[in-house]
């Protein structure tokens, strides 16, 4: 198992981020919130989960060991691949999560993409024993954090994939209706692809 992977980032992409470990160049897919703590030719260290299968070798990145530990014990349930996986903590926080489910909270699981009312549920059931209890104090105030800061993730998402600061400022005002719009808590992911359809208009 490749437990984290550190060196220089080569490179960014809207989904995922280059690493050079020792001479080579280590695709990692991030969530955007991992994504906008990283910058081109900076050092980092990303907790890492290596998902093996017939055809691939794909490697996922985390900030911490936390997002790791969580993003595997996601998977543990039927019907939940990397992919859903991912985009639950690109949705929510690990603490977030835990606390979804500890509350039984199907409406925020129902806020990420691929995930309706009757798979909510059944994940509730499913995780209940197995994500352990939050281990913050106060788990709505997280889902507040979030919201409040989705103009910052994803400012910071875009200045990481090479745009100018005004090009991101533009980006992040031509999105904010739909993220006032959206129920629930903006999701960080959609409104960077939203971003950057805009980016790629106006040049």
């Amino acid at each position: 198992m490749i437990a984290f992977v550190s060196g220089p980032v080569a490179g960014l992409a809207p989904d995922s981020a280059v690493v050079e470990v020792g001479g080579i160049g280590m695709a990692v897919q991030c969530t955007p919130t991992t994504l906008s703590g990283l910058r081109v030719g900076q050092q980092a260290k990303l907790a890492t989960s290596l998902v093996v299968r017939e055809d691939s070798l794909t490697l996922y990145g985390f900030a911490d060991d936390d997002e790791r530990q969580t993003f595997e014990l996601l998977q543990t349930a039927s019907g939940v691949g990397p992919r859903l996986a991912q985009a639950m903590l690109a949705v929510h926080s690990p603490d977030a999560l835990r606390t979804a489910v500890s509350t039984g909270d199907e409406k925020a699981l129902t806020a990420v993409p691929g995930i309706g009312k009757k798979g909510a549920q059944k994940l509730l059931l499913e995780l209940k024993d197995r994500l352990g209890e939050p281990l913050g104090t106060g788990g709505p105030a997280i889902g507040t954090a979030v919201t409040a800061g989705w103009r910052d993730q994803l400012h910071a998402a875009l200045i990481g994939l090479g745009y100018a600061t005004r090009e991101a400022d533009e980006a992040v005002a031509a999105v904010a209706p739909q993220a006032e719009a959206a129920e629930g808590t903006p999701q960080v992911a959609q409104l960077l692809k939203a971003a950057l359809q805009t980016l790629n208009r106006a040049r």
